[in-house]
């Protein structure tokens, strides 16, 4: 399965959080599973530490390198996506993580319920 981390998501998996439930924990930790995580993800850590609302690593890349957690770039075709995306969820970037799943056939992992407003398969 190819599974998108939503951004609090990768934060708990990253922080061994206990909040992180045994289903998403096991999925992540699958070896047949390709887990990715978003350029959104990243720039939203990033704003959200430079304003003080988060505590994260400070090498985002390499603790994805050491996780073993793919990047996945915002391309073209996922903005266009967004675009076309009902107004739901007003978070941008969980919006770019819902239009990215779309594009991408991905598997959202995340624990918000807005993203059941979308047709996006969740885990």
């Amino acid at each position: 399965m190819n599974l998108l981390l939503d951004t609090h998501i990768l934060l708990w998996w990253l922080a061994d959080d206990p909040g992180l439930s045994d289903r998403h924990r096991s999925a992540i930790a699958d070896p047949a599973n390709v887990v990715y995580v978003s350029a959104a993800s990243a720039w939203e850590i990033a704003i959200k530490k430079a304003l003080g609302k988060l505590i994260a690593p400070n090498d985002l890349g390499a603790a994805l390198i050491t996780s073993e957690l793919e990047q996945l770039p915002i391309t073209v075709a996922h903005a266009e996506a967004v675009g076309r995306l009902p107004p739901h969820h007003r978070d941008p970037f969980d919006r770019m993580l819902i239009a990215q799943a779309g594009v991408e056939d991905l598997t959202v992992v995340t624990g918000d319920p807005m993203f059941a407003q979308y047709e996006v398969t969740r885990l």
